[in-house]
């Protein structure tokens, strides 16, 4: 018998996925613990609308990303500290105040986790950050870390 798992069961299969299970397998165990629905044309066709939905915001999700890109890569993001005679800052920058900073100058947000800053920025002059904003989508932010 053909079901359309409804959450991921270890060793039988993941969410949505089409499986083929034995009669009783499906019938005394899967359908009364709501783990699974019969693969008939109604079901397979919301299951498909299912789909094509989650494809088509994966895919607008990306060309907001590439936008977002196009944006990060052409910009510098100059972030004024407080720093010693010899260059060296009190503190650091990190992701968050990079974050803010993006935002408050430029207005785009992102989010500080996918800010990729490898140690803590403790000197001054222009660092290149990476940016990950999507699957496959990466951006390089120019940061010019500057004494107040």
């Amino acid at each position: 018998m053909k079901v359309i798992l409804l959450d991921n069961i270890k060793g039988v299969g993941k969410k949505d996925e089409v499986i083929t299970a034995s009669d009783g397998y499906a019938r005394n165990f899967l359908f009364p613990k709501n783990l699974a629905v019969e693969a008939n044309t109604e079901n397979m066709s919301k299951l498909n609308a299912k789909k094509n939905s989650q494809q088509f915001k994966k895919n607008t999700e990306k060309e907001n990303a590439e936008k977002i890109k196009q944006k990060i890569n052409e910009i510098v993001l100059i972030i004024k500290v407080k720093s010693g005679e010899s260059g060296k800052i009190f503190g650091g920058v990190t992701a968050k105040e990079i974050s803010e900073n993006l935002k408050n100058q430029f207005k785009i947000e992102v989010d500080k986790k996918k800010i990729e800053v490898k140690e803590t920025i403790k000197n001054l002059g222009v660092f290149n950050v990476n940016v990950k904003l999507f699957e496959g989508v990466n951006a390089v932010l120019k940061v010019n870390v500057v004494s107040e």
